[in-house]
């Protein structure tokens, strides 16, 4: 089987080399090419998502990817900036549905800025749309009749798009405790109307899971006040992304996070949550450890290896037993002495 490893930049490079570490010793004879992407990509070849990239993404039964951004960018206009390179994969690859779990690991409690007593009961499960809503709609800025600036996002949403997502988060709260949350804000936005309408319109399909609803500012408050009554959470591309980082917090640290976006046939492009933290690339600060579990999501969910994906799960749990911290942890392991903790157990 062949993965697309897209390292990208900042701290993308060394968080990438650690999940290659753990990959290889697994020895489960997958193929790796690598492609580049982001402001790596464009200070080579001019464009944050190269047609070799897309073509080696294409072909791939998996995406591996590390982290863009580059304050050095920065001033190039939207559609050149290293973002792009992560929309233009989810477009052109139809990655509809965005998996994020959070759950606290035991040795991590106490890391959280919740009380420890709420933090230990985080499992959950957040499944963002990822093709529509305020990020792919029509935007742009333009003046008033009074001459002011003016920016505008349009958010929108077909009832296809929201079955899609439905469906995905059904199936995924059918293999979990069954229960699910879709979160929206009906009370104010037509498209959130429209999203609920749909997914009870679905719920009807999958009788074995318990369907709740929630407005996203009270889904906000639930996660920090009590984030273990929540299973699968299904919300739109803009909640989602909002909350889910909040999810990543709750847990003790955003560098402990996976993720993974699929399309309908189980392909996926898999990455850590946190960003590419120009600040402290090179230094050897970064954690792994979300690159690491995004690779065994890989394994779980696109390539059908469920017993490596357990074996790197497990190792990254004995390793925190073991007392391995990196600096986001309040350790001073560096990014390789964290990936040899991994190994050392594995």
């Amino acid at each position: 089987m062949l993965v697309a490893v897209f390292a990208g930049d900042g701290i993308g490079p060394e968080i990438m080399a650690q999940a290659r570490r753990v990959l290889d010793a697994l020895d489960l004879g997958l193929r790796f090419e690598e492609g580049l992407v982001g402001g790596a990509a464009y200070k080579a070849v001019g464009h944050p998502l190269p047609p070799e990239t897309l073509d080696v993404a294409k072909r791939a039964d998996a995406i591996l990817f590390g982290a863009v951004g580059d304050f050095d960018c920065d001033h190039l206009e939207r559609h050149l900036r290293p973002e792009q390179a992560i929309l233009g994969l989810r477009k052109a690859l139809t990655l509809f549905s965005n998996l994020r779990p959070a759950k606290v690991f035991p040795q991590l409690a106490g890391a959280s800025a919740l009380k420890q007593e709420v933090a230990s009961a985080i499992d959950l499960l957040i499944v963002r749309e990822l093709n529509g809503d305020v990020y792919f709609g029509e935007k742009g800025m333009r003046k008033t009749a009074d001459g002011l600036r003016e920016g505008y996002d349009v958010m929108s949403y077909n009832e296809a798009e929201v079955r899609r997502i439905a469906h995905s988060a059904f199936k995924a709260a059918q293999v979990r405790r069954g229960k699910l949350c879709s979160v929206d804000k009906a009370n104010v936005l037509e498209t959130s109307q429209l999203w609920r309408d749909v997914v009870i319109e679905v719920a009807a399909e999958y009788p074995d899971v318990e369907l709740s609803h929630m407005y996203v500012d009270n889904a906000a408050m639930q996660l920090v006040r009590n984030p273990g009554q929540f299973d699968v959470i299904v919300t739109g591309n803009l909640f989602g992304d909002i909350l889910s980082d909040q999810a990543s917090m709750c847990v003790g640290s955003i560098g402990m996070l996976a993720s993974a976006s699929l399309d309908a046939n189980g392909k996926g492009l898999y990455e850590p949550i946190h960003g590419s933290a120009p600040d402290i690339a090179g230094q050897g600060k970064a954690n792994p450890l979300a690159t690491i579990l995004s690779a065994a999501m890989m394994l779980r969910y696109s390539l059908g290896m469920a017993e490596a994906a357990d074996r790197i799960e497990g190792a990254v749990a004995k390793a925190l037993e073991g007392g391995a911290r990196s600096f986001d942890l309040g350790g001073t392991m560096t990014t390789q002495q964290m990936g040899d903790a991994v190994l050392a157990v594995l």
